[in-house]
């Protein structure tokens, strides 16, 4: 019974501690986060975004579409040469700045007439593209910006064929941005067909 009695004296002071830490871890959990940790968080894009099944739909049947017409089998401008010197945390940004040229080189072209789905695909990516806009580069850029324009000169090499490999790689490169810019990554999404 005495016990009950120190308890029921305590309790008082135990709410006013408990209330104390809440309040507490409230506080602090709305304090901003450390600059590293803000520009990883940048750098994220929801799942979800990539798991729309329409819109996964349009981008695979347009870049299949497209890789139809593709006769050049030799080249790809979408794949692992594009990490080479890239630190796993640049990765998205890369991919970033990957999709922005696609948009603007080559589905915001004359090519938006000859493909379906171009404009939903060029949307949706441009989306994505908005989402990470705060998403910055850290450490060198040498290498991010060296692989940019390899993969640029290359599509330009190729001349129109180098636009429809583009299109044609869609698939590739939506797979790409989910693994390098989701928290959980789909599991064997960079493969693609020769």
């Amino acid at each position: 019974m005495a016990s009950l009695q120190t308890l029921s004296k305590s309790f008082p002071g135990w709410v006013f501690f408990c209330c104390c830490c809440c309040l507490l871890l409230l506080l602090t959990s709305s304090l901003p986060l450390k600059e590293g940790s803000a520009a990883h968080n940048a750098c994220r894009l929801r799942k979800i975004n990539f798991q729309q099944p329409y819109i996964r739909n349009r981008t695979y049947t347009l870049a299949k579409t497209a890789s139809a017409s593709d006769k050049d089998t030799d080249n790809r401008l979408i794949g692992q040469q594009l990490y080479a010197n890239i630190r796993e945390n640049n990765r998205c940004y890369l991919m970033k700045r990957i999709v922005e040229i696609i948009v603007k080189d080559v589905l915001l072209t004359e090519v938006k007439h000859q493909y379906p789905y171009v404009e939903e695909v060029a949307q949706f990516l441009a989306s994505l593209t908005s989402e990470l806009s705060s998403c910055k580069f850290s450490g060198n850029r040498e290498h991010i910006e060296k692989n940019l324009e390899q993969m640029k000169n290359k599509m330009e090499q190729l001349g129109e064929n180098g636009k429809t490999k583009a299109i044609g790689e869609l698939d590739l490169l939506f797979d790409y941005m989910e693994n390098a810019c989701t928290d959980a990554p789909k599991k064997g999404g960079n493969k693609k067909k020769n």
